[in-house]
Parts: structure tokens; sequence; C-alpha cells
């Protein structure tokens, strides 16, 4: 059973039905929220305290459940909070059920007056939330706060207290070679998969690692900043975009001014942030960034399609010389109801490289495929090996393969069957 619900939360929903209800049903869209944003800011401190009471309230209710994510908000949401929860997206109806504008004033009341510029300007604002707790603790969020049909939406995703052990990540030496600064002092490494697949977690695992393994500077460029590392033998400057920085590009080019050994991107999300990160690498730095990308040949193909033909020659000889490591992964469902890691592994090996360069990267999944012993490995054949250790189902492995015939092939079933 759930606990009764704290009287603030019924003086939140109060508050919440009163100002709605104030509102003006002339005014719409943009201008509506704009309104609603003069209000909170005139609002009473302690009203506003009332509110994002209420948003932590779900917060709270987001730990316990052990929920990934929390959405709430715009037309798509029906008026309820849903949690995902190993992997599953569902309402909590036992929370109740809000209208538009009292989930407008809701999400708007955590955000200071800048932000709900930039939200009204942009349609979108990435940003963190922290949740204290009453032992003291605190967790972080990252959230984006975006329009929906004229409302406003919300998730936010919980960060992890903890980094996960980088042994937990079962890497071959080979590829954990290539992943320090010890091993190598250069060279671009990239963590890929779609959103929710746990790229953030392991790249902190592997900036972890660097910083209680080898004596350099760390340089985190991300948006928003995520978990927080304290400083072992590394020096680690966390840098967010759109508060201490303009953009991933800007971040990387005024790295190279801070004497940095490793430079983090967080995302490769444009043409120019993909020219820069590949320049900084050229000139011997190490550089680890993510892609929305499903397979290591998908990540090559989406670099070089980014870029403008003209460069795209240019940009494909770089990245052969520079690419060290492509890391792909998911998460499946595993038989014990939660999720378990599935990864593709390609090393930057002279085979991998010359397909690079001559254009030729069909070829590359069957380097890594018959790469075992060097640490590479595709999706499937990780697939299988988690199958063989009863750790998913054959419905899982089959699913969450890029390549079903060769899953098939390696699970020797029938597809009908």
């Amino acid at each position: 059973m759930l606990a009764p619900e704290p009287p603030f939360v019924s003086e939140a929903r109060r508050l919440l039905k009163e100002f709605a209800a104030q509102l003006p049903t002339t005014v719409t869209g943009l201008e509506r929220q704009m309104m609603i944003g003069d209000v909170l800011g005139r609002m009473d401190e302690a009203d506003k305290q009332k509110l994002r009471a209420l948003l932590n309230y779900f917060l709270m209710r987001m730990l316990t459940i052990n929920a990934s994510d929390i959405d709430m908000g715009g037309y798509g949401t029906s008026g309820l909070i849903w949690y995902r929860v190993y992997g599953s997206k569902k309402p909590d109806k036992t929370l109740g059920q809000f209208n538009p504008d009292e989930m407008n004033y809701l999400i708007q009341s955590v955000l200071g007056e800048r932000q709900r510029t930039f939200l009204y300007e942009n349609r979108n604002l990435d940003f963190s939330h922290m949740l204290y707790l009453e032992n003291g603790e605190f967790r972080r969020f990252r959230a984006d706060a975006y329009f929906d049909l004229d409302q406003l939406g919300l998730n936010m995703r919980a960060i992890n207290n903890n980094v996960r052990p980088y042994k937990a990540l079962e890497l071959h030496q080979n590829v954990t070679r290539n992943l320090s600064l010890a091993g190598t002092k250069e060279g671009l490494c990239l963590i890929t998969g779609i959103t929710g697949s746990g790229k953030s977690t392991t790249l902190d695992s592997i900036i972890d690692a660097n910083n209680h393994a080898v004596d350099a500077h760390i340089v985190i460029i991300a948006s928003p900043i995520e978990y927080v590392h304290k400083s072992d033998r590394c020096i680690i400057r966390h840098r967010e975009v759109g508060r201490d920085v303009l953009s991933f590009k800007d971040g990387a080019v005024q790295a190279l001014r801070q004497d940095p050994d490793i430079i983090m991107i967080g995302e490769l999300r444009d043409p120019e942030t993909i020219m820069t990160a590949l320049e900084i690498t050229d000139s011997g730095h190490k550089v680890f960034s993510t892609l929305h990308t499903a397979s290591a040949v998908e990540s090559i193909d989406r670099i070089i399609g980014e870029t403008p033909p003209v460069e795209q020659e240019r940009v494909r000889n770089r990245l052969a010389d520079t690419l060290r490591c492509v890391m792909s992964q998911k998460l499946v469902p595993s038989l014990d109801g939660k999720r378990v890691l599935a990864k593709e592994v390609m090393l930057g090996i002279p085979s991998v490289r010359a397909a690079i360069k001559n254009n030729n990267t069909g070829e590359i999944y069957q380097m890594i495929s018959e790469g075992l012993d060097q640490g590479m490995i595709t999706m499937e054949q990780d697939l299988r090996r988690l199958y063989l250790q009863k750790k998913i189902s054959l419905e899982s492995a089959i699913n969450y393969a890029n390549n079903k015939r060769r899953i098939q092939q390696l699970l020797q079933v029938n597809p009908s069957e």
C-alpha cells in the first residue's frame, strides 16, 4: 500500500488548481506559457517552494520504485505521471491527474528566469535538477523540458550516485588498453547506442577508471552534466553546455587551451562538433564521445555522412587514422526482470583502418566477428553469449540483434518455430 500523501502535496495541488483557474481562456500558445512565467516570477517564495516540493515528491516516488525516468505534462501524458521501470514506461494512476495548465505551472516552477526565457525562445531546455534527501545526501536528475502542442512536457532521468565499476563492463584487455590513457595517449573512442542505452553510464565508468589510474587532466563537456566526478589522480573539469560553455564545439576548442589529456564531448550531434572532435584528436589528444547509432559500422558511416561531400574523403582518412575504439551497446531485458548490457566492440586495427580509408565499411562487420581474440565482438555474438549464460531469453536475443539472419545462424534457430 502507498503511504498517505503528506499535507504539502494536497496544498500544492490546491495551489496549482487555483493559479490554473485564473488564466484567461483567450490567451494561448507561447503567450500563455509566458503569462505563467510572469505569475511565477511574482509568486510568493513559500508557494513556489510548495510546488517544487510536489515535483520532488514525484521524484522520491521514482527512486522508491527504481524508475529510470519520469514523464509529465503535455497532451501526450493524459495528465498522468509516467515512470519507466526496467525498460517499461507506464502511468502511475495513484498520483492523480492534472490538467495541462497545472502541469505548465509545476514544470516552470523548477526553472529560473533565464531558463524560462531560453525555453520560450528555443521550445526546448536541457537542465539538471538536484533532490536533497533527509539523510543529507542528494540525487541529481537530467531533465528536458519541451513543448507538446503548446503545452509543456518534462522528462527527468535519474543519475546514478555511484559509478558502475569498470570491471562490470567485462572488456578485453586490448579494449581497456585503448580506453586508458596509460595504454594510448591519443585517439577517438566512441560509445554509441539509442537514447536510454546507458552510454553516459559507460562513459562515466571509463572516466572513473582513468581518474584512479593515471596522473592527468580530464575536461568533460556535457549537456547537462550528469555524474559529478571527484578528482583523484586526475583534475576533472565539468563544463555544462548552456551554463559554463555555449556549445559542444566551443567547449572542445576552448579545452585545447586548458592543457587537457582527455576531452570528453557529451555527444557528436552536428557536423561542426564532429569536425572539431576529429581535429583535436588529430592534434594528439584522447577524445571520448557518443553517437546515437546501433552498431560500429553505422557509427563510421554516420560520421562520414554528416560531413559535407567535399570534405568526406578527408574525414574518412582522418577518422581511419584517429579512431581507436567503437563500443555500441543496448540494455536488454534480463530473465530476472531487470536489464543487462549487450555490446558490440570494434577496435581500430590495421584491417579496419584500411576498410575505412578505402570506403569498404561493409567489410568491417566480418572483421569484428573474426576478431574475438583481439577483443572485438559483434552485437549478435554478445547476445548469443548472454543467452547461453541464461541471462536473457531467446526471444530477446533475436529481438535486440541488429542482424536477424546472423543471430539465427549463431543460435541455430528457425524464426518460424
